[in-house]
């Protein structure tokens, strides 16, 4: 399968490299493509500029978001919270249309420093914003609660633990935990949560991750709920 995903940080590339190395066509997207390949400096994680990352992963090629979107039967939006919906907008309404949209983005606002809020809250949700600006594209969030690592292996974190859904479509919701097996996850592991308003409560868990992560000091844990009856 041919997939778009928007945005060049870690947590796209790490979602790109696994979707590759399960045999899917992969390009990743990104708002002006000669600037992001003239970077040279590690992020403010200490990632290697994407030029250097490219390097090592030829089978992916940069576009601009709109050939990105062209591109991918399906979408992932792995894009800042605060930018999603202006790089949706440059992806193209029509790209998106009719296809699934993972949004893995998590809507944070460090505008006032560390730790960061989150905008919108608790009455909406950028999972909702995306849906509500894209009516015909089929959004689905996920994956949005946990580390990039986890994301493409669970095992990374010993025993037990859950990923959440939330969308309107069923057929949608379907294909993504289909990609979430593939990534590693167990199918009775999947929660979902219902449509896409759903969305609010976990994107509201990223305050409790970011409190966990300072606290623990490693990001290789996550949420499982006990006594759920899972599987999609």
């Amino acid at each position: 399968m041919r997939y778009a995903v928007l945005g060049t940080g870690v947590v796209g590339r790490t979602i790109a490299g696994k979707l590759v190395s399960l045999g899917h066509e992969v390009v990743i997207g990104t708002r002006d493509v000669e600037a992001t390949l003239a970077r040279t400096e590690p992020d403010a994680y200490g990632n290697p500029p994407i030029a250097q990352w490219l390097e090592g992963h030829a089978q992916i090629r940069l576009m601009p978001f709109a050939d990105a979107a062209a591109f991918g039967e399906a979408v992932v939006n792995t894009t800042a919270g605060t930018g999603s919906l202006m790089a949706l907008e440059a992806a193209g309404r029509d790209n998106l249309a009719g296809k699934v949209l993972l949004d893995v983005a998590n809507p944070l606002d460090f505008s006032q420093g560390m730790p960061p809020s989150l905008s919108p809250v608790n009455t909406d949700s950028l999972g909702e914003q995306i849906q509500r600006a894209f009516p015909e594209t089929k959004v689905v969030k996920t994956l949005n609660t946990m580390n990039a690592r986890v994301m493409v292996d669970p095992s990374r974190v010993a025993g037990e633990h859950n990923v959440f859904v939330s969308g309107n479509d069923a057929e949608a919701k379907k294909l993504v935990t289909e990609r979430l097996v593939e990534f590693g996850w167990p199918r009775e592991s999947v929660i979902d949560l219902g449509d896409i308003s759903s969305a609010r409560g976990t994107e509201m868990l990223l305050p409790v991750w970011l409190r966990l992560w300072g606290t623990l000091g490693h990001a290789d844990f996550n949420f499982h709920i006990a006594g759920a009856r899972t599987g999609t």
